[in-house]
């Protein structure tokens, strides 16, 4: 598992009650600032999608609705 996975494990089994506590920056066993550079170069790129979460939401019918404003021109 990574770095982050392995945070993000701790602090699940912490909000059930394990009773543990994360570790201080800077305390034996704590991730250091390499450890987070290191973990950074093997994460994987962001996908971005076309659509974004607007046009989801719309589409699913939950009342988020756009403006448009039209362009002033001479001849409208």
């Amino acid at each position: 598992m990574g770095l982050y996975s392995n945070i993000h494990a701790k602090k699940e089994r912490i909000k059930r009650g394990s009773g543990e506590k994360m570790r201080k920056p800077g305390t034996p066993g704590a991730p250091t600032a390499k450890n987070f550079k290191d973990a950074a170069k093997t994460a994987k790129p962001k996908k971005m999608s076309i659509g974004g979460p607007v046009k989801s939401r719309i589409a699913k019918g939950c009342g988020a609705v756009m403006s448009h404003k039209r362009k002033k021109t001479k001849f409208s």
